[in-house]
Formats: C-alpha cells, structure tokens, sequence
C-alpha cells in the first residue's frame, strides 16, 4: 500500500479576505497573499503551494458548530496562540487537550469556522 498524505487541501470559506488573512497571519503566523490565478481569489495558509496545505475562498462558512475541524499547528506556546485567536477577533472554546502528540484547544475563527489550534509536544 503506498503511503499518501491523508489530508491533501483543505479550503476555509470566509466572508471578508482581508479580514481573514489578517486574522490568520495574525494567530499562525503566515505571510498571507491574494492569488487571483484561478476561478476565484483564494490566499494560501503559510503561502506554500508545494506541501500540503490549504487556503482562505470567498464563501458561507457553514453553521456555528457544524462542518469539519482543522487542526493547525501554531508557533510557540499554545496560551500565547490562544491569546493572539482572541485579541484578533476569533473565539477560544476549550482549555488545552493534551494527547500524545501535542496539546490543542478549541477556536473559532470570526466566521465560526471551527479550528484546533495545536502545539506539538516537544520531543
């Protein structure tokens, strides 16, 4: 069997771009940019198209609770992350979860979109 990345893209509607990318450069510490090259304006997380990733797209975010739940790694500290998802506009849901390979807590973005925002355990 050949080993495949499980996640290969994953796509966040937003309501405002700019918004958005602000919030997203804000708590994860991308250099977020517009791409129009394809049928709509997108703006990739991290800015990587050659690992698997994903990006921002004009959209409806689905209902406050309902839809998927992508867990994204943050830099540094988890509290400090949590406190950057407040201040720009985003909603903690959750203390930290420890599991064995890190510790998340639950967010949500300004759409509600839901987010895991997760810090890896250190080896």
């Amino acid at each position: 069997m050949t080993q495949q990345p499980i996640i290969v893209w994953s796509e966040i509607p937003v309501s405002d771009m700019q918004k958005s990318m602000a919030f997203y450069e804000t708590v994860f510490g991308y250099d977020m940019k517009l791409d129009a090259s394809g049928p709509n304006r997108i703006a990739i997380l991290g800015n990587a198209m050659d690992t698997v990733g994903g990006h921002l797209y004009p959209g409806k975010p689905a209902e406050t609770g309902q839809g998927p739940t992508l867990h994204l790694a943050v830099p540094g500290a988890l509290e400090d992350a949590a406190e950057r998802c407040a201040a720009a506009g985003g909603t903690v849901l959750s203390k930290p979860v420890a599991i064995p390979p890190g510790r998340y807590v639950y967010a949500q973005d300004p759409d509600g979109n839901s987010l895991g925002l997760f810090e890896p355990a250190t080896a």
